[in-house]
């Protein structure tokens, strides 16, 4: 387990910069999760801390050695694709054990690191079974495996649950972060899911065309997103944007030009009072919540969510009341203010 530490790294495809001066300091045992859009530079950014792109400028860091010119093959990294790789020929336990039987190591050590690598993933009864045996969680769950036995410096994960369905991420999810409290090692984690990143991540990386726009815990960045970038990518329906002069009764910082609020801050009430009016204009009905999306006019649409479901109906008139502590004020750059 190392600390890993990116000084200034740049990264460059002939004339094109798609990593713009990243400096970052992940601890020792942390799990830090990259994410932003793609063609944000996540991926590659992984890539270059584990050896399998060049860094251009800069130094990566890896405890107290700099690694920026090491082979992948000497950073002491492990890292999980979106894709298993697993051998198809092969047990469950021989590909487990493959990179220590590759190693040269005893058979003895290779079968103890196994086994308790089988035990900490829950593999145990599926040893002897083939790849194509597995349910894609579980063959997940091998190419993880596999990375355990070697007890690298630190894991790489590369959306590793990209490929699968929806209950099996949930699974996966639950699996990874008790993986984590378990290893205690640190963890780089690449996904475009910010539902992952809210609930695995000590901290979250938000990239935006090759610089960090923000690093934080996900509280952090929930409730004080340094800028509108953050503030529209963290949230699931985003933060409600609009013009900051198209909100009546309040109060504004100098320089405020965007008001942003979440949609779980406001209240619908009777048409009258209240910081906006609107028209009813579509209800996302989930079950738990219902999401009501409210034509404002000059504001724009503003999603509402309210607990459970609601007698409201395309076309009925209502006013939004906002919770004041939760607005978001930024400026003409987009800024926080």
């Amino acid at each position: 387990m190392a600390s890993i530490a990116l000084k200034a790294v740049e990264k460059w495809f002939g004339a094109v910069q798609v990593i713009k001066g990243v400096d970052l300091e992940v601890n020792e045992g942390e799990f830090i999760i990259f994410v932003g859009p793609s063609g944000c530079g996540k991926s590659t950014l992984l890539r270059m801390i584990a050896g399998l792109e060049e860094t251009s400028r800069g130094q990566i860091m890896i405890g107290d050695r700099d690694a920026t010119a090491e082979p992948p093959s000497k950073r002491g990294l492990a890292m999980v694709f979106q894709s298993y790789a697993l051998y198809p020929h092969m047990s469950v336990r021989d590909n487990v054990g493959f990179p220590l039987k590759s190693a040269g190591l005893p058979t003895d050590e290779i079968k103890e690191k196994v086994d308790e690598a089988a035990r900490v993933l829950k593999l145990d009864a599926y040893m002897d079974r083939r790849p194509k045996d597995l349910s894609g969680g579980q063959r997940q769950r091998v190419a993880i495996g596999r990375s355990i036995v070697r007890d690298p410096t630190a894991f790489l994960f590369d959306e590793p649950l990209s490929n699968l369905d929806a209950a099996l991420r949930v699974e996966m999810r639950y699996e990874i972060a008790k993986l984590h409290q378990a290893l205690k090692s640190t963890m780089i984690y690449v996904t475009h899911d910010q539902v992952e990143a809210m609930t695995l991540a000590d901290r979250i990386v938000v990239l935006d065309a090759g610089k960090i726009a923000q690093v934080g815990t996900p509280r952090e960045l929930y409730e004080r997103p340094a800028n509108l970038f953050v503030a529209q990518f963290i949230g699931s329906p985003r933060m409600n944007v609009m013009p900051a002069d198209q909100v009546s009764g309040t109060e504004v910082p100098a320089g405020t030009v965007h008001l942003g609020i979440r949609p779980e801050h406001i209240s619908l009430i009777p048409d009258g009072d209240g910081h906006l009016h609107g028209i009813v204009d579509v209800l996302e009905y989930l079950g738990a919540d219902t999401f009501v999306v409210t034509d404002c006019g000059a504001a724009g649409q503003i999603t509402v969510r309210i607990m459970g479901d609601t007698d409201l109906k395309p076309g009925n008139q209502v006013s939004l009341q906002f919770s004041v502590p939760h607005m978001h004020f930024f400026d003409a750059e987009g800024l926080r203010t």
